[in-house]
């Protein structure tokens, strides 16, 4: 919680032990698997909303959990297959279940859960799995062929020699997203956006269809695969009657329950809109929506569902699915109404020059919220923030709305506590006692600067394409946004705001921050291998930039301490200074579209990894037995019936696990052919 005044800062800090106290019974982990920790999230203050509402979260639940098996099909096109295969052969094998075998098939089903295919979620490379081919070929012959995923007039023999490759030789489809230089981004990436088209007729594709002179683009290709057939490139729309059509129809018919309980005909608007989109795959309705949406202030329940965010297409385009079911925690969110009620005056101060920024600041708002189901492309992994829409001209004209999930991060710092992480990677006990005094404080406003003025602050100059730095363009972003928060997080305004009590807290931020960026970030990362994810990039290239450049005066430096190395800040004026400047350099660069310097940026300060320092991390962070990646498990909704037939309440429990809710979820919300 941020202190927001004395008295709601104390309030909120006595809620929380008491909350805390309350709950203590409550079992965050669930399960663990190769690097992964499953956890749970509580979904607090669920009882003290109306029937209506209770029966809003319900549906729009449902509707989440019917775009399961459109990210699968996504991220590459025989994940169905191989997920179905594999659940078959968990659930109907007949041999010996604790086999080192059998077991480590498992594991690998839990990594493609994870991953939402057999790619990993965070770093794209493909799984390796620790069971012999010959093990699995066995188990599928001994299932009775009506349990396996074949396609029309497929035998089982033709199903093993079209899956199996997939599975086994480490050649093929290493890379979910490719985003090395140099390469077409598009054949050399797993992803099932694009079939039988090079990265060059692509961006001729949408070039030639885009109006550089119109000042409201749609967001084109958000929502299609792109394919040549017989010669010619066409878009094939994911919208009813096109292509994930099963699964679109069975999210369209949850909406339209949904619609009936609307908190307001704001909300209604919102709901009847995307309906619409989803029916006619048209991108000027999703834009409607967009606004639509952002403008709903009223409602405590709101939610994300569609094609939303574009960084698994190598290009920046197309959108995976992904879906949010959220309430306003109305408390916290007073820390949130602070900051966008101030929006104006960071964007008016910030350090980017003149010409980037806008003279009005439109619409921002914030709110925290509680996390009632995650879908798609946010399950099991998810974000702790999301900024929405993307659209660039929306933003100018409209504004936007940022969220920061506060159940989740709850989640999180209730399953690290105690892991021993600050004492093995903090040089002083003054960092750790500054990080235990202040670190949820500044992580969660840090979080809060990012979504909500971040990506909301700064323009685009006239003529300039959202799409100009192509590939580079979401580490750049990210990048813009973190700056953002990391040069305010630091400012004496937040404590005249009364969001941080003193000058002292923003320390902690900037020095986990930097940590993290030089070091510990690289867990995520196998030996040998470049940085490839997004917001990974984008940490590495902040923390590189100002170690690089503030060298000559030791603003921070990578010390020796009985043979560790550790991150040392020897002055956190300057490196304030320093991310001020650097944000300076990423806004021009965004707000010209200048992908020369965007590409510079990227490839010199946040691709390459230092071997020697990952080595030993490595070897650290191992000695700890930390999962370095968290995804969660869905709270499982229950309708509760009434004598007359009607709905009397919403009931929320905690006790599935992980590999029931996801033979669950492949049984009651899978309906999509397996190859699209």
């Amino acid at each position: 919680m941020k202190k927001l005044t004395s008295i709601i800062m104390t309030g909120l800090l006595l809620a929380a032990c008491g909350q805390q106290q309350k709950e203590a019974d409550f079992q965050y982990e669930v399960d663990r698997f190769a690097d992964v920790q499953i956890l749970r999230y509580k979904v607090n203050n669920f009882d003290q909303l109306s029937l209506n509402q209770k029966m809003l979260v319900y549906y729009l639940s449902q509707a989440a959990l019917e775009g399961r098996d459109i990210l699968f099909d996504q991220n590459h096109k025989n994940n169905l297959s191989i997920r179905r295969l594999l659940e078959a052969v968990y659930v109907n094998y007949t041999g010996d279940k604790t086999a080192a075998d059998f077991e480590a098939m498992t594991t690998y089903l839990k990594q493609v859960w994870m991953g939402n295919g057999i790619h990993h979620h965070y770093s794209e490379d493909k799984f390796k799995p620790g069971f012999s081919e010959d093990f699995l070929r066995t188990a599928v012959q001994g299932i009775d062929s009506t349990q396996l995923p074949l396609a029309t007039g497929e035998s089982v023999d033709s199903f093993i020699a079209r899956v199996f490759p997939v599975i086994f030789d480490p050649a093929l489809y290493p890379k979910r997203t490719n985003q090395e230089n140099d390469v077409d981004l598009v054949l050399s990436s797993a992803n099932n956006f694009y079939e039988g088209v090079s990265q060059a007729e692509v961006e001729a594709f949408y070039q030639g269809m885009a109006n550089p002179n119109d000042p409201r683009p749609v967001p084109y290709g958000l929502n299609s695969k792109v394919v040549k057939r017989d010669g010619k490139i066409q878009e094939i729309k994911w919208k009813v009657g096109g292509m994930y059509s099963e699964a679109i129809i069975r999210i369209v018919g949850w909406l339209h329950k949904a619609a009936e309980v609307a908190e307001n005909e704001s909300q209604k608007k919102v709901i009847s809109t995307l309906i619409d989109y989803y029916e006619t795959g048209n991108l000027e309705t999703y834009d409607k929506y967009s606004i639509f949406w952002l403008q709903d202030l009223n409602s405590q329940v709101d939610f994300v569902n569609g094609f939303t965010e574009t960084y698994t297409d190598p290009l920046g385009m197309k959108a995976t699915w992904e879906s949010i079911v959220n309430f306003k925690d109305v408390e916290a969110t007073k820390r949130t109404t602070i900051i966008s009620d101030n929006a104006q005056w960071f964007e008016d101060n910030s350090p980017t020059d003149k010409q980037y920024k806008k003279e009005e600041v439109r619409g921002v708002t914030a709110k925290v919220i509680t996390v009632a189901m995650l879908g798609g492309d946010c399950y099991p992994a998810t974000p702790i923030g999301i900024n929405l829409p993307n659209s660039n001209w929306i933003r100018a004209e409209h504004g936007s709305k940022s969220v920061t999930i506060e159940n989740i991060t709850e989640a999180y710092n209730q399953a690290s506590s105690g892991s021993g992480f600050r004492e093995e990677f903090m040089v002083s006990k003054e960092e750790i006692e500054r990080a235990v005094n202040y670190g949820a404080l500044t992580d969660n406003l840090h979080t809060d600067l990012h979504e909500c003025l971040g990506h909301g602050s700064g323009k685009l100059l006239p003529g300039v394409s959202p799409d100009a730095l192509k590939a580079y363009g979401s580490p750049i972003e990210e990048a813009r946004a973190d700056l953002f928060g990391l040069y305010y997080v630091a400012d004496p305004k937040l404590v005249e705001l009364g969001l941080l009590p003193d000058m002292e807290a923003y320390k902690t931020q900037y020095y986990s921050y930097l940590m993290n960026g030089l070091m510990t970030q690289l867990t995520r990362i196998q030996p040998g291998k470049n940085i490839e994810q997004a917001h990974m990039r984008n940490r590495q290239l902040i923390a590189s930039w100002v170690y690089e450049k503030g060298k000559d005066d030791k603003v921070v430096e990578l010390k020796k301490v009985n043979g560790k190395t550790f991150v040392v800040v020897n002055d956190y004026e300057k490196l304030r200074g320093l991310f001020g400047e650097l944000l300076k350099e990423i806004q021009r660069i965004k707000s010209t579209g200048d992908f020369e310097a965007a590409k510079q940026m990227v490839e010199t300060y946040a691709v390459k990894v230092n071997q020697e320092i990952h080595t030993e991390v490595l070897d650290r962070y191992a000695k700890l037995n930390i999962a370095p990646y968290k995804g969660f498990v869905n709270p499982v909704y229950t309708l509760v019936k009434a004598e007359d037939g009607s709905i009397a309440d919403v009931q929320v429990t905690y006790d599935e696990n992980y590999v029931d809710q996801h033979l669950r979820y492949s049984r009651e919300y899978s309906v999509l052919p397996s190859m699209n």
